[in-house]
């Protein structure tokens, strides 16, 4: 089976430096095939046989800590789950410009309290489309406030074992699996 494998909190603000090559060798040696990766902020897609992914988490997660000398998040999805998110398009109607940002959040768990959805904020500059099988989808629009304030706050309301990718990421991951 195709999964997803999402790090979160690598390579960004000069630390938790993770090279790309290492992680495919890594993932590589534990005996997962068809490794590839794409950009440096953690996304990787690799074939298992294991069905269970709170499993294939927690295995990943030991072996980068092992092989990187620091806890990794790690978030699984199933390939076939990213196909269909990426299928079904959910910012179509969403008119896009130099200022729209476009994001998928992907959670480890269902949130304990419900997420409003459709939702916005007070200004309009952030706006949750969805919550469908552990994805937030949201819209941005930095021309209000000229910063991703409401991602932080996301953050915040829904803890650490969550990461966030542009949408724009999502597709190129889902042409990996293909």
């Amino acid at each position: 089976m195709k999964y997803i494998i999402l790090l979160r909190g690598i390579n960004v603000g000069g630390h938790k430096k993770v090279q790309m090559a290492k992680l495919r060798e890594v993932l590589t040696q534990a005996g997962y095939s068809g490794v590839k990766t794409l950009l440096a902020s953690g996304n990787v897609v690799l074939e298992s046989p294991e069905e269970s992914i709170s499993h294939l988490e927690n295995r990943i997660s030991a072996l980068l800590e092992t092989a990187f000398g620091f806890s990794i998040p790690v978030l699984v999805r199933m390939g076939e789950d990213i196909l269909n998110i990426i299928r079904e398009d959910p910012f179509k109607d969403i008119e896009v410009h130099k200022d729209i940002r476009l994001y998928v959040t992907f959670l480890r768990n269902e949130p304990e309290t419900p997420i409003e959805a459709p939702w916005a904020s007070a200004d309009g500059s952030y706006r949750i489309l969805a919550v469908k099988d552990r994805m937030l989808l949201s819209v941005l629009d930095i021309s209000v406030k000229k910063t991703v304030d409401a991602m932080q706050e996301e953050g915040k309301a829904l803890g650490k074992e969550i990461t966030t990718r542009n949408w724009n990421t999502v597709i190129k991951i889902g042409k990996l699996l293909q």
